[in-house]
């Protein structure tokens, strides 16, 4: 790929606004020594508790281009290191986000990392180490990472098993930060800013939120992340009937179970 070309590629990998971002602790300041340190990042906590939204934050205040894969069953070594293709008759050898991430300096965040097959994630262990460095079997290279680039991994601890952990292989290498639900406070305020709703919806639909969440292991995995709440406030923002709007965003999406179902909607309707 021509430099110009390369270089329309990679800017559509910036973050070019401010995430908006309400941090909870001292994450960014401890993200940013682990940048500054070339430590490779772990970031645990519940669905749609602002993980991912954390790492463009990050992405945008590092100025580093941000790739993220969304880990999954069929996630070979190929979708991240790259292939061959033909193109125009010619065999050409494509950079997979992993290996693009390595050469220009970016952040390479594996999102849900415990979805992928464990023959998958070995590949990020030289990098996740001292080694810094990515080897590509089909093209016999080895990449050394730039001092700019970062590792980051996500995963829910709600969901382990056996069958879905992180080996200690692959857990010692990294720094992990632990990623919880808001406060109530911060949570009234993210949910008002984001579904663009008044104070008073954003604390009914975060009280709401509490009180699903006292159901987990009670027959709920996860109660509503602050995303559900989010969406929940854009559909009664946009003049949806509040019971509807949560009924649709938060109940359904939780579970398909119909005593549970039904549970969630009377709290819906005490809370509304």
């Amino acid at each position: 790929m021509k430099e110009s070309e390369n270089k329309a590629a990679l800017s559509s990998f910036f973050i070019e606004e401010m995430p908006y971002y309400l941090p909870q602790g001292q994450e960014v300041e401890l993200a940013e020594t682990a940048y500054r340190f070339r430590l490779p990042l772990l970031l645990k906590g519940p669905t749609g508790c602002g993980k991912t939204r954390f790492m463009e934050y990050m992405a945008w205040r590092l100025k580093r281009p941000l790739f993220t894969v969304s880990c999954h069953d069929d996630l070979s070594t190929s979708d991240l290191v790259g292939r061959y293709l033909i193109k125009g008759g010619e065999t050409v050898w494509m950079d997979g986000p992993l290996t693009m991430a390595v050469r220009n300096g970016g952040i390479c965040y594996l999102d849900e990392i415990v979805e992928a097959r464990k023959d998958t994630t070995v590949v990020i262990h030289p990098l996740a180490d001292d080694r810094r460095q990515l080897p590509i079997e089909k093209r016999g290279e080895v990449i050394k990472a730039p001092p700019e680039f970062m590792l980051a991994i996500s995963y829910n601890p709600g969901y382990q098993s056996v069958l879905k952990d992180l080996k200690p292989s692959t857990r010692q290498r990294f720094i992990a930060l632990d990623f919880r639900y808001p406060d109530e406070e911060h949570e009234v305020e993210i949910v008002a800013h984001e579904a663009r709703i008044d104070a008073g919806l954003a604390e009914s639909l975060v009280r709401l939120g509490r009180m699903t969440r006292n159901l987990k292991d009670q027959g709920l995995q996860e109660g509503a992340s602050t995303r559900l709440l989010i969406h929940a406030g854009k559909l009664i923002g946009s003049g949806i009937e509040p019971v509807l709007a949560c009924e649709t965003s938060i109940c359904q999406p939780l579970t398909d179970d119909e005593e549970l179902l039904q549970g969630l909607k009377e709290m819906i309707r005490a809370v509304f």
